[in-house]
């Protein structure tokens, strides 16, 4: 029977797996960082109002450029940050991976090399390798936070292309502080002048503010979004990146023709729409996010400081301890995350029904170890 290693698939994709989380039907899935509220009923009417205008001319290609998503866009990161942001600052794709991808496939590539600190999104190293690039697993301290002055030394001895920052960290939850992406992009434009992509994911949930105004004076550096985490639209997969406007215009050498279907920008916009009450369920998660921090303490679990809508918890100390916890929490009907961090989990931030449900389940699981 033919496998993939019986094919000429390229060397750097050899013994690797795709990307994904367990889709598991139990009561509680707490495990992809996804909001857990539904789109209220007024967005989804407008939605689909949006919806059935495009439907009239889908003969017709989308816009191209998607001038009036971006230009939302724009406005909408203008409006949250202070800092000014328009048009042609502005770029969107299907999803952020999509926008990761368009990146590397303009700065990155065969004989080309990207950095990242991990553990990060497991995304940048895949989509690296699948576009070409090499890739450098950078430096981390005990606590996961980045261990500048060893970042700056792997970026000073590898003279890498692209460096990404994660910000708030996926999987860990903690946030880099201004100053060290200040200090990372100053030692990468020493080292090479190369792009420094910021991944600003999870930033709508962060007790700090986004990195936004970095931008300014700062060509090389490029803040990347996405509408799946605090837009509650993970199905809709529409991602965006803020950079000087030669880096907007980079990426399109490498965007496929018609990239970003009517139907999708459509939806995009109608979510924009109702940015104030999607916001809203934003503050909810976070106030569950905090709780979840405090219960998880109070529980006896170590937990690292979060600032996105998901929270680290361990230590697993024994051998296969963190997955062993993971299907003792599974068979309490809660689906987490393994990550294959030793010691480690992760939880997203649920309802508080679906919150309450994992706690009772992490105290069980405290007790049963204690006895």
């Amino acid at each position: 029977m033919t496998g993939i290693d019986d094919l000429p698939v390229r060397d750097e994709l050899r013994g690797k797996s795709p990307y994904g989380a367990p889709q598991l039907d139990v009561p509680v899935r707490l495990n992809t960082n996804e909001n857990p509220y539904q789109l209220p009923e007024p967005l989804v009417e407008r939605i689909a109002e949006r919806v059935r205008e495009a439907a009239r001319n889908l003969n017709r290609y989308p816009d191209r450029d998607a001038v009036e998503l971006r230009t939302r866009l724009a406005k909408y990161l203008t409006d949250t940050s202070g800092y000014e942001v328009g048009l042609a600052n502005v770029w969107a794709a299907n999803g952020s991976n999509e926008v990761i991808q368009q990146l590397l496939q303009t700065f990155g590539g065969p004989g080309r090399t990207a950095i990242g600190f991990e553990p990060s999104y497991s995304m940048h190293g895949l989509i690296s390798r699948g576009t070409g690039t090499g890739w450098i697993s950078g430096p981390r301290n005990e606590d996961f936070t980045i261990d500048l002055a060893a970042a700056e030394k792997a970026i000073a001895e590898n003279r890498p292309d692209v460096v990404f920052i994660t910000t708030p960290n996926n999987p860990t939850g903690n946030a880099v502080p201004p100053e060290t992406v200040l200090a990372l992009y100053e030692a990468a434009q020493a080292a090479k002048p190369s792009m420094v992509v910021v991944d600003e994911a999870y930033i709508e949930f962060s007790h700090g503010d986004s990195l936004l105004p970095l931008l300014e004076g700062r060509p090389n550096l490029v803040v990347s979004r996405t509408m799946s985490k605090a837009f509650g639209a993970a199905g809709l997969r529409l991602g965006y990146l803020a950079a000087h406007p030669a880096v907007v215009d980079a990426v399109q050498l490498v965007r496929l023709p018609y990239h970003l279907s009517a139907v999708t920008q459509a939806t995009a916009l109608a979510a924009l729409e109702h940015t104030d009450t999607l916001l809203k369920y934003v503050e909810q998660l976070k106030s569950e996010r905090d709780r979840l921090v405090i219960e998880l303490r109070a529980a006896g679990y170590e937990v690292v400081e979060s600032d996105a809508n998901f929270v680290q918890f361990g230590r697993f100390d024994d051998e296969g301890g963190s997955h062993a916890a993971w299907q003792k929490i599974l068979d309490r009907g809660v689906l987490v995350r393994d990550n294959g961090i030793p010691g480690w989990l992760r939880v997203s931030a649920g309802t508080p029904e679906e919150n309450d449900a994992f706690l009772d389940a992490v105290r069980e699981l405290k007790k049963e170890q204690s006895a």
